[in-house]
Formats: C-alpha cells, structure tokens, sequence
C-alpha cells in the first residue's frame, strides 16, 4: 500500500500536467493559467463611406486622369512569322499598347508594335477583342496607324507637345507585362534627341521617369489634364526593364502625319532637293563666304524643289580634303527665319513640313542675302 500511493500520486500528477499542457492548447498554455487569457488589440481605421473625401487633391487628379482615358488606351496584339533554323516557319506574338484616336476606330501604335505582322488584334478595356487593319505605318518616326469596327468608342484628347518644361509631371498609360491598364507618374526628365535601336532618331524626345516596360510601347503619355502629349516607344536599361529612363515620341511628331497616314498609308515626306556640306568659321574664311555658318549648296536635285525655285548649286571644283565638292553655290542660313548651322538642323525642320508646303529659305549669293519661296517636294520612300 505504501508503494501504490506514490504510483498513483505520481499518475495524477501526470495526467494533470498532461491535461492543462497539451490536452487544452485553445484555452492557453500553462503561462496563461498564471497571468490570465491575452486579449489581442488592433487598430483599425475610420470607416469612410466617401473615399474621395479621404483623397489630396494630387490623388484625386491622378484617378481622374486614368478614369477619364484608361476606356481609350488599348491592347496590340500582333502575329507574324518567323523562321527558325530547326523548325523552319514558326509562329511568333507580340504585344505592345495603343490608343484610340477618334470614333471612327482608329488607333494610334507605335510602327514597331506592328512590324512584320500578319495578323493584328486589339483589346479594349472591356476585354472585347477586334480584328485590326493596318491603315498607315510611318517607319522614320515609329508610328503606325489601326482601324477597328467598334462601336461607342471613347476618343483622347491630343495635347500640345511643344512647349513641355522638364520637371513638369506627366502620366503613362499602357498594357506593361500584358498588365492591363497600368498607370504609372513620373516628370518629364528631358527634352532631347534619341535613336532607336534601328537607328531612326526621335527629335526633341520626351524623356521620363515614369515607369515604362515592355508591353507600354505604343501607349500614351498624358499631362496633368489628362491630354495625350507623347507616344510611349523606348527605355534605356541594360535588363530591358524600367530603369527610370524611358523615352515618348511629341504628339505634335504625329499630329503632323496623322493624315497622311489615314488617307495616303504613308506620310508625303518633304524634300528640299539640294546636297550640302555644313560650313564653320575655317572654311567661311577659305571660300570667302557671306556668313560663317549655313549649308553650302553643292548640288539642286535636277527637276526637284529646290532647282523649280531657282537656287543655285555650286560651279566650281574644289577639295575638301581629299573629298571633290562643287563650290560657288547659294549658301542657306535659315529657312522661315529659323537659323540654319547643319544637316541635322535641316532635317528637323523638314520634319515639321509636309510635301507641298511652300517654306522661305534665306540664301546667300555671293554677298547678296535674299529670300527665296520653296514648294518642297516628296522625297522618295528609302526602304
């Protein structure tokens, strides 16, 4: 008897522990029995049945902005084929962003979005998905133009690129990853030129710090009010992911070409119908020249824009190095008033014309400054 009372004093001992410790883990361990069950306390915030009350006035303008143009911003999708060395034809997707321009279902992309496809289809915000033509592609500025049959479209409002100030903040819009209407804010980084990887430059590119990935392309770029003021087309990053560096073609780039682009399927793109070598200081002094700066005619394309005016190119042989030039020729110094120093300079301000246009060019004959009125004319597609 004496030996049985331990053994049963040790049993209940036991199972007590056992009980409170493992039997009963939802009522609390064997601390909780000493200090008492813990109540857990949380905050939670205010209801608040007016979301836009609880808004600054920054938030509220950026809802505003993508509920005013997420309807408008659209899905690419293109097809094409490939060939592959194993395979031979296969198939290949690619997608990008676009947005639509007016109700009569066009889109506006950038050229490359496109590129090469057979097939094009858009999507639209509400999922619905339409077979797309190819209307105008404009391969030098990296834009193409679609049409779509769908009813009750929602138009953007296109802006005015061109007194956009760096720092001022901007909005894109666009399908990144194939994400859907995804927005993005940022500020215009910079104002400058860029090329694209096949070698076509941008002028006056928009460059931002929105962020913009692959899938974005084609996408617009809005300001504060909501307007379209740039064609998202490039990133800069060595992952090709956003690194805070993306770049946007001016929409007043494609506002000059959008009709041609509708109506042509290609942009009349203007021709001055002259050969030139820029001219420096050095060189003004040895050619005896008028001014020290312009483009020095060596050559008006017979027939051209340029020889139908009456400019002059040049009618004497010379060497610029080892280079033959004709010399003698008008010297242009501006055109519309705008000063005239190089190639680039020429070309971006033919890139503000169309063919057709009549421009005042600013020449140099001799000594003699005069003004001449030029038709420009087409220049022919470079494939």
């Amino acid at each position: 008897m004496k030996l049985l009372r331990p053994l049963i004093f040790a049993f209940c001992f036991a199972g007590a522990f056992f009980y409170f410790t493992t039997y009963r883990p939802a009522r609390g361990s064997l601390s909780s029995l000493i200090s008492g069950p813990v109540k857990l306390e949380i905050t939670e915030a205010a209801s608040n049945s007016s979301n836009d009350n609880s808004l600054d006035a920054e938030e509220q303008n950026n809802i505003e902005v993508y509920r005013k143009n997420i309807a408008s911003v659209v899905n690419v999708k293109s097809r094409a084929v490939t060939f592959d060395f194993f395979y031979g034809l296969v198939p290949e997707e690619g997608q990008g962003s676009g947005f639509i321009i007016d109700k009569a279902g066009h889109v506006l992309t950038n050229y490359h979005v496109v590129a090469e496809a057979r097939q094009v289809e858009v999507v639209l915000h509400n999922r619905k998905s339409y077979k797309a033509t190819i209307v105008g592609t404009d391969r030098s500025h990296d834009l193409a133009v679609l049409l779509i049959k769908a009813p009750d479209l929602q138009p953007m409002t296109l802006g005015d690129s061109t007194h956009l100030q760096v720092g001022q903040k901007v909005y894109a819009i666009g399908n990144p990853f194939g994400l859907a209407g995804t927005l993005t804010r940022g500020i215009v980084s910079s104002i400058r030129s860029v090329q694209e990887p096949d070698g076509t430059a941008i002028d006056e590119a928009i460059q931002t710090d929105a962020a913009i990935n692959p899938g974005n392309s084609g996408g617009p770029l809005l300001n504060l009010r909501g307007e379209v003021i740039g064609i998202n087309t490039l990133i800069a990053s060595n992952s090709g992911q956003s690194a805070g560096i993306g770049f946007a073609i001016p929409i007043n780039t494609a506002k000059a070409v959008l009709n041609d682009l509708v109506t042509l399927g290609r942009v009349r793109r203007p021709a001055l119908g002259v050969r030139t070598i820029p001219i420096n200081a050095d060189l003004a002094d040895q050619l005896s020249l008028a001014a020290d700066y312009g483009l020095l005619i060596v050559q008006v394309v017979a027939g051209g824009a340029a020889d139908r005016a009456g400019l002059h190119g040049g009618n004497e042989r010379a060497y610029l190095g080892n280079v033959p030039i004709m010399i003698g020729g008008d010297l242009i110094v501006a055109i519309d008033g705008e000063k005239v120093e190089d190639q680039q300079n020429l070309a971006q301000m033919m890139n503000k014309h169309r063919a057709g246009d009549v421009v005042r060019v600013t020449i140099f004959r001799g000594k003699k400054k005069m003004d001449v009125q030029v038709t420009l004319g087409e220049a022919k597609e470079q494939v």
